[in-house]
């Protein structure tokens, strides 16, 4: 499975950016595409996933209502729009991907995704 994450760059507090995923065909057959960050000095951290198999998606709390992830299988790519950014929202952002479903539970677990693209730097200034 590749991955390739685009879209991030530096934006004020309240503004607005969204991040783009491409994946292969088996990604979007089946199985969780989700986004992660890593800030400085911090562990890595879910922020959102889609569940094909189900059509759901889900999102941490600290972001929940502000970040919004959508699909477009025809061009195979995910997004992640990014509203109301506020300066902790500062991070390297990750796309990730399993080829296998997977519980509400296991979306937010690292371990679950085989699949990482490359990361790209969101930078929210206050």
């Amino acid at each position: 499975v590749q991955l390739q994450a685009s879209g991030g760059g530096l934006v004020q507090a309240g503004g607005s950016l969204r991040l783009s995923c491409a994946a292969s065909e088996r990604t979007f057959s089946s199985g969780v595409m989700g986004w992660f960050r890593q800030a400085p000095g911090k562990e890595r951290e879910f922020v959102a996933a889609y569940r094909w198999s189900v059509g759901t998606a889900a999102y941490a709390t600290s972001v929940k209502g502000r970040f919004t992830i959508s699909k477009d299988n025809a061009k195979k790519m995910v997004y992640l729009q990014m509203n109301s950014l506020k300066p902790e929202d500062t991070a390297v952002y990750y796309c990730a991907a399993t080829t296998r479903g997977l519980i509400l539970s296991a979306l937010f677990s690292r371990p679950e995704y085989e699949h990482w693209g490359q990361g790209t730097q969101v930078t929210v200034s206050s």
